[in-house]
C-alpha cells in the first residue's frame, strides 16, 4: 500500500513477523470462510504486505490462483520467498491502491486485512473490491477487533494502567493519521453497512482470537517490542506524559529486568475482527 507515513519497505521484517504472530487468527478466519462454501477458483489478497496471509490461503484453497496484491516490490518479493519456503503457490501483483483497483482482475474471494484503513475513502475502495467480485464472490475484510494486551494491569514500574492510556493515546494518532490521508472522507466505521453500501449482501461477521499465555517466546517478544517502539515514536509528542514515556523506555531496554524482552509476564491475547459479505 502507499503512504507516506509509512515506509514499507524499511518495516519489512517487522511486518512479517506480526503477521506471523497473528497467523493463527488468518487460519481461524479462513477455515471459516472455507465454510461458506463457496466455489473459489481466484483469490485475491490486497494490501498482503509479506505474504503471510496469501501462503494461508494458498494452502485452504490449493487450487485456486491465489495473488498477492501490493504497492511495495521488496514486500512482494518476500511474499514469493516465503512461498517457496513453504512449498505453496502464490502470484504477485505489484499495484498502487486505490488507483490499481482496476487492474487487479475478478476474483472469487477477496481478503483485505489491516489495510483499508490506510486509504482515505474506505467506503469507494470497498465499493471498487465488490466490483471485482464474480456472482457468489465473498469480500471479507479484517479490521478492529480488541487492543492487544500483554502485561498485567500492574507492571511494577510507573502508574497501574499504562496499556490503556497507550490505547487511549493511538486512538487519537490513528485518527489524524487518517484525516491527512489523500481524499479522507468521514465514515462511520459500521463495516457491515459498508459492505451492504458497496452492494453486497449475506453479511457475516466473526472475531478471532490470539490467545498466547506467559511466558511468551522470543518472537512474541520482539514483535511486542517493535510494536511498542512503533506506537511510542507515533504517541509521544504530547500523547503520553513524562512519567508514562519513562516507563515505555524501560519497556524497551533489552538489558532492563523490567523490560519486555526480560520481563516472566510477557503474554498476548488479541482479537481481530472480519467482516465477510456475498455478491449474489
Amino acid at each position: 500500500m502507499t503512504d507516506t507515513k509509512f515506509n514499507w519497505d524499511q518495516m519489512a521484517v517487522m511486518i512479517e513477523r506480526e503477521g506471523e504472530v497473528y497467523e493463527s487468527a488468518v487460519r481461524q478466519a479462513a477455515q471459516w470462510l472455507a465454510e461458506r462454501e463457496v466455489p473459489v477458483r481466484r483469490v485475491l489478497d490486497v494490501g498482503s504486505g509479506p505474504g503471510v496471509a496469501t501462503c494461508v490461503w494458498a494452502e485452504v484453497f490449493p487450487e485456486a490462483e491465489v495473488v498477492a496484491v501490493d504497492g511495495s516490490a521488496a514486500l512482494l518479493e518476500r511474499a514469493r520467498t516465503r512461498a517457496d519456503r513453504l512449498g505453496v503457490t502464490i502470484g504477485t501483483l505489484h499495484a498502487e491502491l486505490p488507483e490499481g483497483f482496476t487492474e487487479l482482475g475478478e476474483a472469487d474471494l477477496i481478503w483485505t486485512s489491516q489495510a483499508m484503513h490506510h486509504l482515505g475513502d474506505q467506503q469507494g475502495a470497498l465499493t471498487a473490491l465488490a466490483k471485482l467480485l464474480r456472482p457468489g464472490g465473498v469480500l471479507a475484510v479484517a479490521e478492529g477487533g480488541l487492543p492487544a494486551r500483554y502485561l498485567p494491569r500492574d507492571i511494577g514500574i510507573g502508574r497501574p494502567g499504562l496499556l490503556t492510556r497507550i490505547a487511549a493515546a493511538t486512538d487519537l494518532w490513528f485518527t489524524r493519521m487518517r484525516v491527512e490521508l489523500p481524499s479522507h472522507s468521514a465514515e462511520v466505521e459500521d463495516w457491515q453497512g459498508m459492505l451492504a453500501a458497496a452492494g453486497l449482501g449475506s453479511g457475516a461477521t466473526r472475531s478471532f482470537l490470539v490467545d498466547l499465555p506467559a511466558p511468551v517466546d522470543t518472537k512474541v517478544r520482539e514483535h511486542l517490542r517493535d510494536w511498542l517502539d512503533r506506537v511510542h515514536h507515533k504517541i509521544a509528542d504530547g500523547l503520553l506524559d513524562e512519567e508514562d514515556q519513562a516507563v515505555v523506555a524501560r519497556l524497551l531496554d533489552p538489558e532492563d529486568p523490567a523490560g519486555l524482552m526480560r520481563r516472566p509476564d510477557v503474554f498476548l491475547l488479541a482479537a481481530r475482527t472480519v467482516y465477510a459479505a456475498r455478491k449474489d
